[in-house]
C-alpha cells in the first residue's frame, strides 16, 4: 500500500527548493545549450536513476489545503506567498517562473526574467508561458482582498512579443466586483513599455 504523505505546499522546504532550482536551470540548459550525445546520454542515466529514487517515496498530497483556505493578509510592500510547489509561482516547483512577488498599494507585482526554455518563436516567449504567470498573480490579488476563488475567465492581450533575458514586471489589480465575480486587469512590463495586458473574472467560493 503506497501510504499518502499530507503537505503544506505554504512552508518553506530548502530541500525541495533546491532541487527545483536546479531542475529549472537544468531545462535552461537542456534547451539552449548544445552537448554531445555521450554528454546527453550521461544526463539521461544520471536523471533515470533519480526519478527511481523519488519514486520509491510516499505520493504527497494538498487534501489538507481546502478551498476556503486564505493565506496570511500579506501588508503592503511585503512578499506575497505562494504554495512551495505550485506552477509559475511556487519556490518548490520545477516549473516555476522565479516569480517575485511583492504587495504594492492594492496590486500585486510580480518581477521574474524568462529563460531558455520558456521560448515559443525564436527569441520570444511562449504566450501560454506569459498566460499562466497572469493566472497566478491575479491569485494573489485575492491575498490582498481575503478572498478564496476560482478562475472563471482569462484573456491576455500580446501588443508585443515577450523577450527572455530581460527583467520583466506585472501588476494586477481588482477592478471591481458583482456578486461571486471578482474582475481583474493586469498590464506586463518591460521597463517603461507595455507588452501585454490581460483581464479575468474569478468566481469566489461560495461561503
Amino acid at each position: 500500500m503506497t501510504i499518502t504523505a499530507e503537505t503544506d505546499d505554504l512552508a518553506p522546504d530548502p530541500a525541495r527548493r533546491r532541487i527545483a532550482q536546479a531542475l529549472r536551470q537544468l531545462g535552461h540548459r537542456f534547451v539552449g545549450h548544445d552537448a554531445p550525445a555521450e554528454t546527453l546520454d550521461a544526463v539521461a542515466v544520471q536523471l533515470e536513476q533519480a526519478v527511481g529514487r523519488l519514486a520509491a517515496g510516499p505520493i504527497r498530497s494538498r487534501q489538507n489545503a481546502t478551498p476556503n483556505d486564505v493565506f496570511a493578509h500579506p501588508a503592503d510592500g511585503q512578499p506575497i506567498r505562494s504554495h512551495e510547489s505550485r506552477p509559475f509561482s511556487g519556490a518548490a516547483s520545477p516549473w516555476g517562473c522565479e516569480l517575485d512577488v511583492h504587495r504594492e498599494g492594492e496590486e500585486a507585482v510580480a518581477r521574474f526574467t524568462l529563460g531558455a526554455a520558456h521560448e515559443g518563436a525564436s527569441n520570444r516567449s511562449h504566450g501560454g508561458i506569459v498566460a499562466g504567470i497572469f493566472d497566478d498573480v491575479f491569485g494573489m490579488v485575492l491575498q490582498i482582498h481575503q478572498q478564496a476563488a476560482f478562475t472563471g475567465e482569462l484573456a491576455v492581450r500580446y501588443e508585443a512579443a515577450v523577450p527572455l533575458h530581460r527583467p520583466l514586471v506585472v501588476r494586477a489589480r481588482l477592478s471591481g466586483r458583482e456578486r461571486r465575480k471578482l474582475f481583474m486587469t493586469a498590464d506586463g512590463w518591460d521597463r517603461d513599455r507595455r507588452l501585454v495586458t490581460a483581464t479575468a473574472t474569478f468566481i469566489a467560493h461560495a461561503t
